[in-house]
């Protein structure tokens, strides 16, 4: 019986970015106000100040297009992609494929700096605050992580020292929400971080992500270095890898996507764990394939949450993604003891 043709890669790339479009237009489409494709293709070629007074349709589409719906899916596709890629450069750095940043406390370290600076009401004099701080604790989660590590980096020991790491985390931000001084506002901003979410996302945090752009390329060309690491240290060394240098940049690579993705929309759990393993299955264990296609595969798998969310009522990212990845994460931990 002949076997069956294998699809190549870059008809999986294309597969995957027809459906990445098919999501984003459902997200430019899907909200409280519904709009046709005919709508946003004129929205998004007449821009407010452009549209004629006589076209009053026209104007509040093109209105919620540009102020609303089109920050939002940037910010949920740029979250998305940073921490598929994020998740799949820590299972390969810790040659653990349980390996995420939300379990670790990655994203929890960046969301601890994120509700630090709202809390002292530093967020009000510039957004910058935010990423900065986020970024300073997302690399103090991964150190505490790198630390246990080096002493046994087996999937118990990483999971239970990820578990403590978040709790510890979680106590903190907990402690500068109790803060009775702080004001009903900051509250509120807090609690958003806490629960992760792309509701009310601006140019400005588009702009905060964008970066998230250039630390993807960076990891594009590692592919190949990440597939000689996986067979080990010493074997990806005897082949001409720097291994040193590669860890070092894949640590900073990924702890900076993920501090970036918290800083924007908050704590969205599991991305990073679910993405990687459905695209190992689907297409091999090559680092080479799988990294373009994380990316891609990251922001869709945001935007549909995002999508299924709205449309149960309001659901919060966070909220939504925990729901899907906890029992997938149930059932990763069953597969492997």
């Amino acid at each position: 019986m002949p076997a069956r043709p294998r699809i190549s890669h870059t008809a999986f790339i294309a597969l995957a970015l027809i459906v990445l479009f098919a999501l984003a237009l459902a997200s430019l489409c899907i909200g409280d106000m519904r709009l046709t494709p005919a709508q946003i293709l004129g929205g998004l070629l007449h821009r407010h100040d452009n549209v004629p007074s006589d076209s009053d349709s026209l104007t509040l589409a093109t209105t919620v297009l540009w102020n609303m719906r089109l920050p939002r899916l940037i910010v949920a596709m740029l979250t998305g992609a940073a921490l598929s890629a994020s998740g799949l450069v820590m299972q390969a750095y810790f040659r653990n494929s349980l390996a995420a940043p939300g379990l670790l406390g990655v994203s929890a370290g960046g969301m601890t700096g994120a509700v630090i600076v709202i809390g002292a009401g530093l967020v009000t004099h510039s957004l910058l605050f935010l990423p900065a701080a986020s970024i300073v604790g997302a690399f103090a989660a991964t150190a505490a992580i790198i630390v246990l590590a080096r002493r046994g980096a087996g999937t118990e020991r990483l999971l239970l020292a990820g578990i403590a790491l978040n709790a510890v985390l979680g106590a903190l931000s907990s402690y500068v929400l109790s803060n009775l001084s702080l004001t009903f506002e900051r509250n509120a901003q807090i609690l958003f971080w806490l629960l992760g979410g792309l509701e009310d996302r601006t140019w400005e945090h588009a702009a905060i992500a964008a970066p998230i752009i250039l630390f993807a390329a960076l990891l594009w060309p590692l592919g190949r270095q990440m597939d000689l690491f996986s067979l080990g240290s010493d074997e990806a060394q005897s082949l001409g890898v720097d291994v040193r240098r590669l860890r070092r940049s894949l640590l900073v690579l990924s702890t900076i996507l993920t501090a970036l993705a918290t800083a924007v929309a908050g704590t969205v759990g599991f991305v990073g764990l679910i993405v990687p393993h459905i695209l190992r299955l689907m297409v091999g264990p090559e680092h080479k394939r799988l990294m373009p296609l994380s990316l891609i595969g990251g922001a869709a798998f945001v935007i549909a949450c995002d999508l299924l969310g709205r449309e149960m009522g309001g659901l919060r990212i966070g909220i939504v993604t925990s729901l899907i990845g906890g029992p997938f994460f149930l059932w990763l931990l069953r597969s492997q003891t």
